[in-house]
């Protein structure tokens, strides 16, 4: 069932993002064009995720707090409303770091080491020697997230359903203890947007790899990264015929030109012969170059004032202070934790 229609109650959604740089195209494909569209008829919360940033940079935390409002930001210029969608802090938000610890004696190293995102993201991240305690965790602090917004809805990528999977075995594991059904499961949202390739068409999309176009990437940055495209190597005239499939250029356009019609009779000119590398570069980077002006605009507006991006994370912070220690409250009484609830200290 689609979640946007069918029900007459909405659903509580929880999403969010490491503020570890700038968003890019990637995530407006895969979650931010989503968001918008959520915001409308669902009860949604943004997590703007400062602490689990820290797992793989606490060697460098700057990194994550430098780049706290730049998402703030990126989130007002595509559309995220704060009227309609709370976006907080989770560093801001005490009960979610509790809340892992509580889990965490719920959860063995050993299911942690098993979780096939975690085990992806160690060997990616070159940490199988040397795990930060934190970074094995993370799929703990994850459930104490979306529990503690009563989230039963997450929009995912499919690499992150193994995620979601241990969050509902935790939450499982508390309803027995409780004897009750205290917290409830999940459901992934897929998106159906395809996974956008990085420019280089090789690695994962990452700024610091600078193989991605950053929603707030000036004319000549958008300029050099579409020259950079990765394109058919076999393609070397331009009467040759070209392969469209695994070709960057045209996965953009697919993506992004809303003249679909038009990218189809492109397809079939390169895969006969007859239309270079260049010509579609040019085409494509004027679709990105129209497209990402108006939000980049709208982000340099608002980030020429940052006290008011903090006020959206104030704001959108003490909302969910009140909901996510409600939460916390009930998870320390089924552990015994509340002696001290009816005293003042």
């Amino acid at each position: 069932m689609n979640p946007i229609q069918g029900s007459d109650k909405p659903e509580i959604i929880l999403t969010g993002d490491r503020a570890t740089g700038p968003l890019h195209l990637g995530h407006y494909v895969g979650s931010l064009k989503q968001r918008v569209t959520l915001q409308k008829v669902h009860e949604q919360t943004i997590l703007v995720a400062d602490m689990q940033g820290l797992t793989d940079n606490a060697h460098n935390p700057k990194k994550v707090s430098s780049n706290i409002l730049n998402v703030v930001a990126d989130y007002l210029a595509v559309g995220i409303d704060p009227s309609k969608t709370t976006i907080c802090l989770q560093s801001q938000l005490p009960a979610l770091a509790e809340l892992t610890m509580y889990y965490s004696n719920l959860v063995t190293i050993s299911r942690l080491e098993r979780n096939p995102t975690v085990k992806s993201e160690i060997a990616s991240k070159g940490f199988e020697r040397s795990i930060p305690a934190g970074f094995l965790t993370y799929p703990i602090s994850q459930a104490a997230d979306i529990t503690a917004f009563n989230a039963s809805l997450v929009p995912v990528g499919g690499d992150q359903l193994p995620m979601l999977e241990q969050t509902n075995e935790i939450v499982r594991k508390v309803n027995s203890l409780a004897g009750r059904v205290v917290l409830r499961e999940c459901k992934p949202l897929l998106s159906d947007a395809p996974r956008l390739p990085s420019t280089d068409g090789k690695n994962k999309m990452s700024k610091s790899m600078g193989n991605a176009i950053n929603l707030g990437a000036s004319e000549k940055e958008i300029r050099t990264a579409v020259k950079s495209m990765y394109t058919d190597p076999n393609h070397l005239r331009v009467e040759d015929p070209g392969e469209v499939a695994g070709n960057v250029v045209f996965t953009y356009l697919d993506a992004f030109h809303t003249d679909k019609a038009y990218v189809s009779r492109l397809k079939e000119r390169y895969r006969h012969g007859g239309l270079g590398d260049g010509t579609t570069k040019k085409i494509l980077e004027t679709c990105l170059q129209d497209m990402i002006r108006p939000i980049r605009d709208r982000r340099n507006v608002f980030l020429s004032d940052k006290a008011q991006l903090i006020d959206v994370l104030v704001q959108g912070s003490q909302a969910s202070r009140e909901k996510t220690a409600e939460v916390l409250s009930n998870i320390k009484e089924i552990f015994g934790l509340n002696i001290l609830c009816a005293r003042s200290i």
